[in-house]
């Protein structure tokens, strides 16, 4: 089954090439890899045009600044694969876990799987991996409050790795330009009845003095975004 990896892009000079060689890797998958700059100008671009794009199977350039979201937008018009792995252009999360985030959907038990960062974990503050606890409360709160308003049951559902059908997620008609396409995803696929189903992953995360980018407004948009997409 042909599984299309999208790679939003911002200014990720450090780390977006070692990403890309991180899922080659991943032999045991058939996969189709976009990667999408959204108007970078760290030097990403120049990296993407002179190391990755013979690497990838799609490059899309921004000619300007959109936000994650938008990136996703772009990238969906050209995926062909059955499922579709959102990755993030850092080096937070694990491609070596992509068979088991993709292991739900082909047994056709379900339509989605979120890569869960606190599953299984007895104490979410333990987690080495969240750089900060503010972050880690800020992920929790949001969690639970998406949880009450959706009706669901997820221990993460900020997290990057969202798995999904092709068929769903472009049904879903997504419409958030930046961070908040993450709640909104979340909150259409429970207006739709769908379960997501999610599994433990790996996750080392980094601190915005190593080019983290989500902020406080970002998740006071998370709560709106929520609202909006439940009840209005």
């Amino acid at each position: 089954m042909l599984i299309t990896i999208i790679i939003p892009c911002y200014n990720e000079r450090r780390t977006i090439e070692k990403i890309v060689n991180k899922i080659k890797l991943q032999k045991k998958i058939k996969k189709q890899i976009i990667v999408v700059d959204d108007f970078s100008d760290d030097g990403t671009r120049d990296i993407i045009k002179k190391k990755i794009s013979k690497k990838v199977d799609k490059v899309i350039f921004h000619n300007k600044n959109q936000g994650k979201g938008a990136s996703i937008h772009s990238a969906l018009k050209y995926a062909k694969g059955k499922i579709v792995i959102i990755q993030d252009a850092d080096l937070e999360y694990f491609p070596s876990d992509f068979p088991k985030l993709i292991r739900p959907i082909n047994s056709k038990k379900y339509l989605a799987v979120y890569g869960s960062r606190v599953l299984g974990r007895k104490n979410l503050f333990e987690n080495k991996g969240f750089t900060n606890n503010v972050r880690v409360l800020a992920n929790f709160v949001l969690t639970k409050f998406s949880n009450i308003i959706n009706n669901q049951n997820l221990t993460d559902a900020h997290t990057c790795y969202k798995v999904i059908k092709t068929s769903v997620i472009k049904k879903l008609k997504l419409k958030e330009k930046d961070f908040a396409f993450c709640p909104e995803i979340t909150t259409k696929l429970s207006n739709s009845n769908i379960t997501i189903k999610e599994v433990p992953i790996k996750y080392k995360g980094r601190n915005f003095q190593e080019g983290k980018k989500i902020n406080f407004y970002d998740g006071i948009r998370a709560f709106l975004t929520i609202i909006k997409y439940r009840f209005f």
